[in-house]
């Protein structure tokens, strides 16, 4: 079975977005660029994490190579929901970033979540020999982004901004206040 790579280098919009109210979102990272529309699928603490891991990407590569950042997001961020149709064309299991000092762009890749043939295959261990064992996600599908430190600021404070717009958490046990009520393990499971 053939792998497909969604490349887009670079996108014309690259977002982090959701489907859903909250409690139920479904969580999406979204690419268009050159008439396609991409849409991938992972959770909430992923979009957290890669907005996080992407800030420090952004602050190494500006202490180590002497790369320009902006200090903030453009004022006028895109708050424009997801472009439809939003359809999944995979559950992203793996992030992957990096920084490309030689056009000074971050790099970002979203590999699907699943076994790879190699992983599935029980036998003939003899004709896995040359597969090399650093790179178990040859087999999967991937979108791939290559965006500008500016774009990267841009995606960090939506993604931030996505991620935020949930529910909001319990002062007492930090767990979201789900609108039906909330059974608080802080006061032994009462409502509040």
């Amino acid at each position: 079975m053939t792998h497909q790579v969604h490349a887009f280098e670079p996108p014309e919009r690259f977002v982090a977005g959701t489907v859903g109210p909250p409690g139920e979102r479904t969580f999406f990272l979204q690419a268009r660029g050159g008439g396609r529309l991409v849409s991938v699928a992972l959770e909430k603490v992923q979009v957290s994490l890669l907005a996080e891991k992407l800030e420090e990407l952004l602050s190494e590569a500006q202490r180590r190579f002497g790369v320009e950042l902006p200090e903030a997001a453009p004022v006028t961020g895109d708050n424009d929901p997801l472009d439809t149709p939003v359809d999944e064309e995979f559950r992203v299991g793996t992030l992957g970033l990096a920084f490309d000092v030689d056009s000074a762009t971050v790099v970002i890749e979203a590999i699907a979540a699943g076994e790879t043939e190699v992983e599935v295959e029980l036998g003939d261990a003899d004709d896995d020999a040359d597969e090399d064992p650093d790179e178990p996600d040859d087999d999967l599908d991937r979108l791939r982004v290559r965006l500008t430190p500016e774009a990267t600021r841009a995606f960090i404070e939506r993604a931030r901004r996505v991620v935020n717009a949930g529910r909001p958490p319990c002062p007492l046990c930090g767990q979201p206040l789900d609108p039906a009520g909330h059974l608080c393990p802080r006061h032994n499971g009462y409502h509040r």
